[in-house]
């Protein structure tokens, strides 16, 4: 989950700032086509920041000069590549460049797997897959059904003409099905979820804040008490996990990091790290769902034909989900036309070939998703939202790779791509079984593209009862 960590704009344009001290200057190492850093010591930035954003750089550089380009981060030479070809050679590499996620280490902490390669990386990522495998989202349907039904629940109460926060409910309803299915029930309670939320939006905002300006003492003092807080609910539940130990077969992730290490600032930041990632790239694609949804009423009529005909009067769950196919093509479009999650990235310690070029040991190598999301060579009207993009027939005719919205390389896919299809099916299906989503007028939703793409400001939309 962690690569796609919902980031704002603000991220990308400062992580790069950040890495311009890093690295001494060096002439172009490669023959791949690029890029002349703009000046000595910023490199590219001034262009990445004229674009708006990394992945709109990376979309105007690989317009450009091809499916293989490069650039300057500061003093550190980069390459991106953008397509499946490419995307396969690069399939087997595991090590991601820690410097680019290093400016979220006081709330992620300096051991926490975001910055976890080599060995320790891969054991990490062995032991912790198993709360997020096929067999262990079974067990969880039923929590994120009874979160499902309360947040119906609290719609069921609004008028018809009230309009709804449609980005703020999908982020609450998303936080306590992540909360409550990785790390127990005991964190279940509303008020304790909320308490976590807000000390998490403390921190949250402290670091996008200080990504654009240093902090100060009082803001340090701030950041550090909700730290503390946040830390304090899972040392909480990692007690109470301890004193009542999972039956077989029922371990939950919490369960899992505490098998794998006895070092508690392992057990912290990695907690901290998966609730970052789970939260914000669940709450995203759901957010960006509704809002298709809303803007797209024949796809919205489309889809809940098909779950009323699958389920009827039942709930989705394990046994039923394979059968919502046109549900499930929702989801991929969203992802694709929505760049829920625009870039990865990776880096080998030997020198290597790509594309036909070499590439020094150390280089970052970007993986352009969004890029290869949007060719319109591949996806034609790539701004239009088409689910049947991803009917069985027309999934064939692509390439392997040129779909690949959870990332692809090394075995270090989103460990929760299947937990984030299973909770977001099971919000979607409810909510479509009771309410009718429409559009409030006059909005102009403007993405921002950061680690995940969320919307600039609010989206609004209606409801209205079926």
């Amino acid at each position: 989950m962690l690569e796609y960590a919902i980031f704002a704009v603000t991220f990308v344009l400062a992580l790069l700032i950040a890495v311009i001290y890093l690295y001494p200057g060096s002439s172009k190492p490669t023959s791949i086509p690029g890029l002349e850093p703009t000046t000595k010591e910023d490199g590219n930035l001034a262009d990445i920041s004229r674009a708006g954003s990394l992945h709109e750089f990376l979309t105007d550089l690989h317009k450009k000069f091809g499916d293989v380009v490069s650039f300057w981060m500061g003093q550190k030479f980069v390459v991106s590549i953008a397509s499946p070809e490419l995307f396969k050679e690069h399939q087997g590499v595991f090590d991601r460049p820690s410097e680019l996620f290093k400016l979220f280490e006081p709330m992620i902490g300096p051991k926490c797997i975001q910055y976890a390669n080599g060995s320790d990386g891969r054991s990490r990522r062995t032991l912790y897959d198993k709360a997020l495998s096929h067999d262990a989202n079974r067990n969880y349907y039923q929590s994120f059904q009874e979160v499902a039904n309360e947040l119906a629940n609290k719609w069921l109460t609004l008028t018809k003409e009230e309009n709804v926060p449609l980005s703020m409910y999908m982020s609450a309803f998303s936080l306590k099905a992540v909360l409550i299915t990785l790390f127990g029930k005991n964190i279940k309670d509303d008020k304790k979820i909320l308490e976590f939320r807000r000390k998490y939006d403390v921190c949250w905002t402290e670091m996008e804040r200080r990504l654009v300006e240093s902090p100060d003492a009082k803001r340090e003092k701030v950041l550090e008490d909700a730290l503390s807080s946040l830390k304090k609910q899972i040392i909480e539940v990692i007690k109470d996990r301890k004193k009542i130990p999972p039956k077989t077969g029922e371990e939950l992730l919490i369960d899992i990091i505490l098998e794998k290490s006895e070092d508690e600032e392992i057990h912290l930041s990695d907690s901290i790290a998966f609730v970052v990632g789970g939260f914000h790239t669940t709450a995203n694609l759901l957010t960006w769902a509704f809002y298709f949804l809303a803007s797209h009423q024949d796809i919205q009529q489309k889809l809940y034909e098909e779950i009323q005909s699958v389920l009827g009067k039942e709930d989705v769950d394990h046994t039923n989900i394979g059968e919502l196919v046109y549900l499930r093509q929702v989801q991929d479009e969203t992802l694709r036309c929505g760049v829920v999650a625009p870039w990865a990235a990776r880096f080998q310690d030997f020198d290597s070939e790509l594309g036909g070029h070499k590439i020094s040991k150390n280089t970052p190598v970007i993986h352009a998703l969004g890029v290869v999301l949007q060719d319109e060579k591949i996806w034609p009207l790539p701004n239009k939202f088409d689910p049947d993009r991803f009917s069985p027939e027309n999934t064939k005719k692509r390439p392997t790779l040129a779909f690949s919205p959870f990332g692809f390389a090394g075995k270090r896919i989103c460990p929760g791509y299947r937990f984030s299809y299973a909770e977001a099916s099971v919000c979607i299906v409810t909510l479509l079984k009771k309410f009718k989503v429409h559009m409030v007028k006059g909005q102009f939703v403007t993405p921002v593209y950061g680690l995940v793409t969320h919307p600039e400001e609010e989206i609004w939309i209606t409801i209205s009862k079926r």
